[in-house]
């Protein structure tokens, strides 16, 4: 009897556990560009218009990054879903990720593996991801 019990309260917790890191997933929201300028003026202001900081704190703002595990590939790369290179976009943002990690200096961290991720084909995405703003104007 006490075994079946426990074994209740241990899929009890597993559901509940899989419940909440579900609603916290489906939380996140694509950023548009107008929620990246806005967010990154706020950023500006909170880190002095430092650049490491400023982007760490604007992609922390956007969901796109946790201090404990750096960049969220997979978000990410459904920013970019239309330009259909989903998993090579990941590769290099888990690549860069990975290369730059120094969890004692994360802003560092966050900037050095946004410029080795942005250094190829994303960089110019992420300028056209930018660029929808100014038409919008």
């Amino acid at each position: 009897m006490n075994h079946l019990r426990l074994e209740i309260i241990c899929w009890s917790c597993l559901l509940i556990a899989m419940a909440v890191s579900t609603e916290a997933a489906s939380v996140w929201k694509l950023p548009t560009a107008q929620m990246v300028y806005e967010d990154l003026e706020k950023c500006r202001q909170e880190s002095q218009e430092e650049d490491a900081a400023t982007l760490r704190c604007l992609v922390k703002k956007l969901g796109l990054w946790t201090d404990e595990s750096g960049y969220n590939a997979r978000r990410i790369a459904k920013i970019f879903a239309g330009h259909n290179q989903m998993e090579e976009l990941m590769l290099v943002v888990e690549h860069c990720n990975r290369m730059e990690q120094d969890t004692s200096h994360l802003d560092d961290w966050a900037f050095l593996a946004y410029k080795c991720a942005t250094s190829g084909q994303f960089g110019h995405w992420v300028k056209d991801f930018m660029s929808q703003k100014e038409v919008e104007r």
